[in-house]
């Protein structure tokens, strides 16, 4: 297979599919067993989407362990499979980024519950990795959907604040304070309270299924849900300077 970035890597965080385990901010809606499979199309989706991009190797980063049978189908896309390792979140993304680095020039990291992600997305944050140290895709609810580096070593999570909406900020200022050349992607939106059901439905519905969903706010319609934040004046395509804000162009 041809890939555009043959020496970089894609890393996919993802939890096992486990009832009670995964997705547990939605069990209240969907059911332990209904949190855990919409959780699993999620991976799947997003393990697909990145190897039909065609950009780089694909390698799906694992917790507790590689041993979920969802989890080790994914190997059958050509994807690697990888335990994660670490202490806190931070800690397993710092550790798998470091390994992906030792093997490669580059690397970005996204999680599983975005439905956003395209393969022109990632193309995106690969492409940015040759001109800054590193690159961000912030989310909606204050976090990020991606995280990208070429630096050895970069600390990206320590003293964050995970499942905060401080996590961002709190990521910019680790990167200030380390002299980090970075750029952020336009934000995507995540799969990850109960409100977002109602968009994933109406944008998805695919990945839902069947799941029962509390019923839409009256007036709420899906062309707001889908609103673009406003570009700042100046940014273009490849995330031109340190903490702007880049154009995706490519929704495949």
């Amino acid at each position: 297979m041809n890939l555009r970035f043959p020496h970089a890597r894609i890393l996919v965080f993802a939890r096992a599919p486990v009832p009670g385990r995964a997705k547990t901010r939605l069990i209240p809606v969907l059911g332990a067993r209904g949190a855990a499979e919409l959780h699993r199309r999620l991976v799947q989706r997003t393990v697909t989407t990145a190897v039909r991009s065609r950009l780089a190797p694909v390698e799906l980063w694992c917790a507790p362990d590689c041993s979920h049978p969802a989890l080790v189908e994914m190997a059958a896309l050509g994807v690697a499979l990888h335990p994660q390792t670490g202490a806190d979140l931070g800690e397993r993304m710092q550790n798998a980024l470091d390994s992906a680095l030792a093997r490669a020039d580059r690397a970005v990291l996204v999680g599983s519950d975005c439905p956003a992600m395209t393969g022109g997305y990632l193309a995106q944050a690969l492409a940015a990795l040759a001109r800054h140290d590193a690159v961000i895709g912030p989310a909606e609810d204050g976090g990020y959907v991606l995280a990208g580096t070429r630096i050895r070593r970069m600390v990206l999570g320590r003293g964050v604040a995970w499942g905060t909406p401080r996590v961002l900020e709190q990521t910019r200022s680790l990167f200030r304070a380390q002299g980090v050349d970075w750029c952020e992607l336009p934000r995507l939106w995540d799969v990850d309270r109960e409100g977002d059901l109602e968009r994933l439905r109406v944008l998805a519905p695919g990945l839902l299924g069947e799941a029962p969903v509390r019923s839409r706010p009256a007036g709420a319609g899906p062309v707001a849900w889908q609103a673009a934040e406003k570009q700042p004046a100046g940014a273009g395509h490849g995330c031109p300077a340190r903490g702007s804000v880049a154009q995706a162009t490519d929704s495949s």
